[in-house]
């Protein structure tokens, strides 16, 4: 089982930009990748998955806004977060997924949308 970790999570201004990284510990060309979010208070929700193949699906909320990728040969995915909106608010998590083995999720990073 890959080891998660996010980073690139911060503060900042509604319409503004961030791009969210997911650093594996091994190989994820395997893997369905995803990126969740658990606003307080709210359940957690899945925002944006690709396939081990490169096929992608996002949250209604966040189409057209969120853009995942992957490098499999820097073992990283990506989430391009633009034009966020206060309720982006909420700490992010990636998450892998393999039928062989149980999923593999991150500490989680924060992203706090605000002026």
């Amino acid at each position: 089982q890959v080891q998660l970790v996010e980073s690139g999570g911060g503060l900042v201004q509604p319409g503004g930009s961030l791009r969210l990284s997911c650093a594996a510990s091994g190989s994820i060309s395997i893997y369905a990748m995803g990126w969740y979010r658990q606003a307080p208070g709210k359940q957690l929700e899945l925002v944006a998955a690709i396939t081990s193949g490169g096929r992608t699906a996002y949250a209604d909320s966040v189409k057209g806004r969120f853009t995942i990728s992957r490098d499999n040969a820097k073992n990283t995915v990506y989430l391009q977060m633009n034009s966020l909106q206060p309720e982006d608010t909420a700490v992010y998590y990636c998450n892998a997924e393999h039928y062989s083995s149980s999923p593999a999720w991150g500490q989680g990073t924060q992203v706090t949308v605000s002026s």
